[in-house]
């Protein structure tokens, strides 16, 4: 059962709205992983009472905060979720063969669309097209942790392509292009080095992460002015802004984009970024399913922040009280529920990580959206 824990001087009311003692989290903000009607969103969960694969995916009901454990997953490595409600991710079948399941979180279905075996993954989430044909990921190429692709499958053929082969794509974050989906963002690690069991010697030497694009199907790289020599180094968190084809992200807060200059920024391929937004020192990045709202933490302050892309305004919604330790469900990752009134998100205030949901105040997203 949820509990009310405060009203933040903003006005919104924030409740912990998980119980169980299990390491459960938010999953990672770069979309709301919610239906399109913002009734329910998926989080995970791992429960040590279980055999096999562990993780458990939970949908839990905004408002009444009733949660239904669904499926049981390998984790959060790999798994997706397109505007529609449709959420993909990864199961065992038996020894080193795993079934890409999509689960309808409207509807509780849920079928098995591709199967692997023999798979090298890397960690990163997985991403879907927007039309539901291709769904990407990354995967180890090498046994040394030397060479890493970009697995691209085609859900309507049934076949396999690795369409990007680099050193520095240990950490791809990979994501879809949401409006015309012919694109995914790529993350590069420039300069990372993992050891020969996977262990992170680096995230990246001198020249620091940036960003390019991928086209898909052919795997076509268009690189992002940012990082250096761009930018100051980017932070790593990064999400599209609904259909504008520009991506939101945010970079070290110094020099040039301090807080007072700017560490959020848009940017589109071929063009300078843009700052938009300043004022806090983002982390975290989420952008709203409708492309008009930035969600993002603040980790000196732990406060859940949300803005409108269009003018940069920005408010706190509430802090969200967690440590911030090198734990990820110890990191706020909040996103904003589709209809904009709910920011969910982690927290570790009550000594272990739980889900928690903040009302967005009345007024404020109207307030947001206001020139000048």
């Amino acid at each position: 059962m949820a509990v009310a824990l405060e009203q933040h001087a903003s006005g919104s009311q924030v409740y912990r709205v998980t119980e169980a003692s299990f390491q459960q989290s938010n999953i990672y903000c770069e979309v709301p992983y919610c239906t399109p009607d913002s009734r329910h969103f998926v989080y995970e969960r791992t429960n040590p009472a279980l055999e096999g694969d562990r993780c458990e995916f939970v949908v839990c009901e905004v408002g009444t905060w009733k949660t239904q454990a669904v499926e049981r997953s390998v984790g959060l490595g790999g798994c997706a979720i397109t505007r529609g409600g449709m959420f993909y991710f990864l199961r065992t079948v038996r020894g080193d063969e795993q079934a890409l399941v999509r689960l309808d979180v409207n509807t509780g279905r849920s079928e098995v669309v591709h199967t692997f075996a023999g798979q090298k993954w890397t960690w990163s989430l997985g991403t879907v097209s927007p039309d539901g044909r291709y769904y990407a990921r990354g995967k180890r190429v090498d046994d040394k942790y030397r060479l890493f692709g970009i697995v691209l499958v085609d859900l309507r053929r049934g076949t396999m392509d690795v369409i990007d082969y680099d050193r520095y794509i240990f950490n791809a974050h990979p994501q879809f292009e949401p409006g015309e989906g012919k694109h995914i963002m790529i993350q590069h690690n420039r300069g990372g080095q993992l050891d020969e069991t996977g262990k992170i010697i680096r995230l990246s030497g001198e020249e620091g992460t940036t960003l390019y694009l991928l086209s898909v199907p052919d795997g076509t790289r268009t690189p992002l002015q940012v990082g250096i020599p761009y930018t100051t180094g980017i932070t790593g968190h990064q999400s599209w802004i609904g259909d504008t084809q520009e991506m939101l992200l945010s970079v070290r807060a110094t020099g040039d984009y301090d807080v007072e200059k700017g560490n959020l920024l848009g940017v589109r391929a071929g063009e300078a970024p843009r700052v938009a937004s300043r004022g806090y020192r983002f982390s975290h990045v989420g952008t709203s399913w409708c492309g008009g709202f930035f969600s993002c933490d603040d980790g000196r302050t732990t406060e859940v922040i949300i803005g409108s892309v269009k003018t940069g305004r920005r408010a706190v919604v509430c802090e969200s009280k967690t440590s911030f330790s090198q734990a990820q469900n110890t990191h706020a990752h909040p996103y904003l529920t589709p209809d904009l009134k709910w920011a969910i998100f982690n927290s570790d205030r009550s000594g272990e990580p739980h889900l928690h949901a903040a009302t967005v105040p009345e007024g404020m997203v109207e307030a947001l959206q206001k020139e000048g």
